[in-house]
């Protein structure tokens, strides 16, 4: 069990819990013998008990451990101690490629072929050292705050993706090669598979192939044809597009066989963009008339599948077929008056085939729980720490006071009626999510609401012109919210979205808002989050989207630390024109209790100074207990004018007023009885009152 402040293999002391994921948990540590941070990542006990797994975990990881280079997240230490199994590696701070897609929604052309490129780099010098990645994607990529790219989990993807595990393999089926997705034998060209995928999600914002379930997507990957990236985005050009299409061959064969080969085309693509010089071998057949060979065959026997359907599967030739290949001899290909029989064959027995693999994918995920099982939350080497908030309780308030309690602490929350006889119309009856579990800030929950027992049921207008929708859900006797967004399908007025949804019921008198298209972008351009970034760090991610940077300001903040971007003008995901500027502010720390002070000062009083009189020239001195004067002036009447200040960091302070007065001649008893004349004289004078402020 790891605890802050105990000590691993008696030099790396545990600081602070810096992420989690599927296999792992992430600490920063300090090494006492060199003197420096670093990242302890230790395995899950589940994992830390299966000994074929840790032994082959261990043999991988020391092997990670020889390799340097500026774009792999280094190993510097493999260890176990009392049954805690762990790895210490280089400290990076910074977010995850996954994190950095999602809050620019894609990247442009060329800086997607940079992080290309330094992922290339990293992933070579593992091959050069005969090191098979296996789990390449966004989560297991670093961009550093000093915008290096770097590949983590070296070690831990090999060893996961042994036969010992794989009733639990990790990785993510969203960018698993087909190879692996069979079960089969893979290798460098695996790799060069996964990267070609991240690179899509780079340049478009998405994956190629979406599923409702991981068997889906993984038959997906072996059977449907990759669909271009420009598909989505026009603009993306044809090198970059080829680059793509030839990373993510079916056959390994047809793909890049080197890292060598696509970074020396990812560099090219920077300065030729449009030109189509990448050579691509002919395109992959779909699965339902591609041939598999004898090999791809072999593989998929011996690594998964075995014996048992050994005979179903294998593909047999043709004899005319295998005759003319014998005459032709070896390295050479028949000429194209192909055997319309054999084709026949080939293609029937290999439709089964792809049916029969389909069949046993399935049936092992249904034994095992999931062979295909992929797991999308290890982030890899240091899992990024997502800006979490605690879910509070808001059960049994109604939904208007729920919702803005919710977006005081940045938590979004939209409505979702049931009609109710314990509950009263508008009030929240249960949540999405549960109070105290942690939430990433600014995503959306759903509140169950009452909506009584006389409910309207909610009209669908999808499709339809804002000023129908809008007609439609008045007549039903409900209220019109209107938001907008582009659309690259709606046509402009048209509503995109509603929420809450159609053919669900409300209460009469419920707010409904429709999302009404803009119509395509055009010159617009989306607004990214630049939240928790620095200031240069947000300059440039703005210049990437084609925005620029506005005014800089300072304010205080509990949610980001010191130096980070806690405000942005503009909201993510909006649009706005081409080259428009985004004001920001940056965090100047967490902030403490702060204090006002508005009102009228008066001037001193008889009972406080009985020789002051009005029209004297008083200097007037506002200092908060502990801080610096607030108000420094001189005047000669009261009331002074309404005197406003904010953000003092003192509940108290200190009111000072200083005059001079002139005492006139005077005839006093001393103490003996005798009358003494007291000469005129000139004093100055000093009163102080204590200020009460008031708490912001």
């Amino acid at each position: 069990m790891i605890k802050i402040g105990m000590m691993i293999g008696d030099r790396y002391e545990i600081l602070e819990k810096i992420g989690t994921g599927g296999m792992s948990d992430v600490y920063k540590a300090k090494c006492h013998k060199l003197n420096r941070l670093v990242a302890v990542k230790v395995l899950k006990q589940e994992f830390s008990e299966n000994a074929n797994f840790v032994a082959k975990f261990r043999v991988e990881a020391q092997a990670a451990a020889g390799l340097m280079h500026p774009n792999i997240v280094n190993v510097y230490d493999v260890g176990e101690e009392d049954d805690i199994h762990y790895i210490v590696m280089e400290l990076v701070e910074g977010i995850t490629l996954k994190k950095y897609i999602e809050k620019k929604a894609r990247l442009s052309v060329k800086e997607a072929t940079s992080i290309a490129i330094q992922v290339s780099m990293g992933i070579e010098a593992a091959h050069n050292n005969h090191i098979i990645h296996r789990d390449i994607k966004p989560q297991n990529i670093i961009i550093s705050k000093e915008g290096k790219v770097k590949v983590t989990d070296f070690g831990i993807a090999k060893a996961a993706t042994s036969n010992t595990v794989s009733s639990n393999v990790m990785g993510s089926v969203h960018y698993t090669s087909p190879e692996q997705a069979r079960g089969g034998y893979s290798d460098e060209k695996s790799d060069i598979y996964s990267l070609g995928i991240t690179l899509f999600e780079m340049l478009t914002g998405r994956v190629p192939f979406q599923g409702d379930s991981t068997v889906g997507i993984a038959i997906k990957h072996i059977q449907e044809p990759m669909p271009s990236p420009r598909q989505y985005v026009e603009e993306i050009p044809v090198s970059v597009e080829q680059i793509v299409l030839k990373s993510c061959q079916k056959s390994p064969d047809r793909r890049y066989q080197t890292m060598a080969e696509l970074i020396d085309d990812l560099k090219q693509s920077l300065v030729t963009p449009e030109v189509p010089f990448v050579k691509m071998d002919e395109f992959d057949m779909i699965a339902s008339t591609r041939i598999v060979t004898d090999g791809d065959m072999d593989n998929i026997k011996k690594e998964t599948y075995k014996e048992p359907f050994e005979d179903s599967m294998r593909l047999n030739k043709d004899p005319a077929y295998q005759e003319q290949m014998d005459e032709l001899g070896e390295g050479q290909e028949p000429e194209d008056d192909r055997n319309p029989k054999m084709e026949k064959i080939t293609s029937i027995l290999f439709i089964i085939a792809v049916v029969l693999i389909g069949l046993v994918i399935i049936l092992l995920v249904g034994k095992t729980i999931g062979i295909l099982k992929f797991n999308d939350t290890d982030n890899g080497g240091q899992e990024e720490v997502m800006d979490m908030v605690p879910m509070i309780d808001v059960i049994g308030q109604d939904y208007a006071t729920a919702k803005k309690a919710l977006e005081s602490i940045e938590i979004l929350c939209e409505p979702a009626y049931v009609e109710s006889d314990e509950y009263a119309e508008g009030i929240v009856m249960d949540s999405s999510v549960k109070e105290g579990q942690e939430v990433e800030r600014f995503s959306v929950v759903t509140l169950t609401v009452s909506s009584g027992t006389n409910a309207i049921e909610i009209p669908s207008v999808m499709g339809k012109s804002y000023e129908e929708a809008k007609s439609i859900l008045e007549k039903a006797d409900f209220v019109v919210n209107k938001a907008t967004s582009y659309s690259e399908d709606v046509a402009e007025g048209y509503v995109i979205s509603q929420s809450p949804a159609a053919d669900t019921k409300a209460p009469a008198g419920s707010a409904i808002t429709l999302t009404v298209s803009l119509g395509k972008a055009e010159s617009k351009v989306r607004v990214p989050n630049v939240l928790g970034l620095t200031e240069l760090e947000a300059a440039n991610v703005l210049e990437e989207a084609g925005l620029k940077l506005g005014s800089i300001g300072y304010m205080n903040s509990d949610d980001f630390s010191a130096d980070l971007v806690c405000y942005q003008s503009s909201s993510v995901n909006s649009y706005l024109e081409e080259g428009s500027t985004v004001d920001i502010k940056v965090s100047l720390g967490p902030k403490s209790a702060t204090y006002s002070f508005s009102e009228s000062i008066t001037g001193p009083t008889t009972a406080e100074d009985p020789y002051y009189k009005e029209g004297i020239e008083v200097q007037v001195i506002l200092t908060p207990e502990g801080g610096k004067e607030l108000l420094n002036t001189k005047v000669t009447s009261f009331p002074m004018a309404e005197v406003n200040y904010r953000g003092i960091t003192s509940a108290t302070g200190t009111l000072t007023f200083i005059y001079t007065v002139t005492i006139e001649e005077t005839v006093m008893e001393d103490e003996n009885g005798n009358l003494v004349t007291v000469p005129a004289r000139t004093e100055e004078h000093t009163i102080q009152r204590t200020i009460q402020f008031v708490r912001e």
